[in-house]
Order: structure tokens, then sequence, then C-alpha cells
């Protein structure tokens, strides 16, 4: 399914929904064992919602602030996972000189769903457990053989 990676960034377009939610879900999965972070393309705000749909699942984003690819304070990673368009397009230019790979998942923005609070939450739900599934199929989690 790809290459192994230890150093993984991943980004969207304001780094409040997409990104921080994935971030936080392989850091649950995987710990320590792997370095992951979040950026956007601009810097958003945090997202209630972002963060009411991840603490469903026991895993707090209240504290994640969003940054930009501009405020990365680093750029040693061996895996770029764009999750919008435009963060494409931002991963393509900064990894041009970097031994690093770049894979798109294209991730719907549940921020545009309007309504009910409910219909809302229900469209970030939607978009937690498919990164849920796309980052177990990516980075499975360790057999263990004790």
């Amino acid at each position: 399914m790809g290459e192994a990676a230890s150093a993984i960034l991943f980004a969207c377009s304001y780094n409040s929904v997409r990104s921080p939610m994935a971030e936080a879900l392989l850091k649950h999965f995987h710990g320590r064992r792997l370095w992951v972070q979040s950026v956007g393309v601009h810097k958003g705000e945090p997202d209630p919602f972002a963060a009411a749909a991840m603490d469903e699942i026991g895993i707090d984003i209240s504290r994640h602030r969003p940054k930009s690819f501009a405020e990365l304070d680093d750029s040693s990673y061996d895996l770029v996972i764009p999750l919008s368009p435009e963060a494409q397009h931002h991963a393509v230019e900064m990894t041009r000189t970097m031994a690093c790979a770049v894979e798109f998942w294209n991730i719907f923005d549940p921020s545009l769903v309007e309504g009910s609070r409910d219909r809302r939450l229900d469209a970030y739900r939607q978009v937690r457990d498919e990164l849920e599934r796309r980052i177990l199929a990516r980075f499975p989690l360790a057999s263990h053989t004790d």
C-alpha cells in the first residue's frame, strides 16, 4: 500500500478540521512510533465540531492550534498526505526538492455542510470515520505475536 514512513505531515486548507483529525487519529493508533504533524495552506481557527466529533471517540483535539505551511519549523518528512486539492498543490511544491513522498487523499470538507447542529456534526463524524479507515489501511496496527 506504500512505503513505510516514520515522519508524516497531514495537510489541508485551514488546519482546523481534516488534518488535525488525521494527526490525532494517527497518534492515537501509533503513539510515539511515528512522528506526526498537521498543517494548513492557510491558518484557520479551531473548529468546535471537529473537537466534538473526536471527543465522541475519546480523542481530545481541543488544544490544537492551527498553523500554516509557512509556520512549519521542520521539513524532515518521509510522507506528506494532503487532504484537499489546495493542500495537494502546496505539498507538491514543498517536496519538489525533498526525498519525500506525497499521497493525495481527497477528503470532503465537512465545514461546508449547513443545517442543524446534528446534521453538521454527522458530516464531521463521517469525515472522522473515513480518515480512521484510511489511516488504519495505510498504517496498519502491528500484530502482537508475543
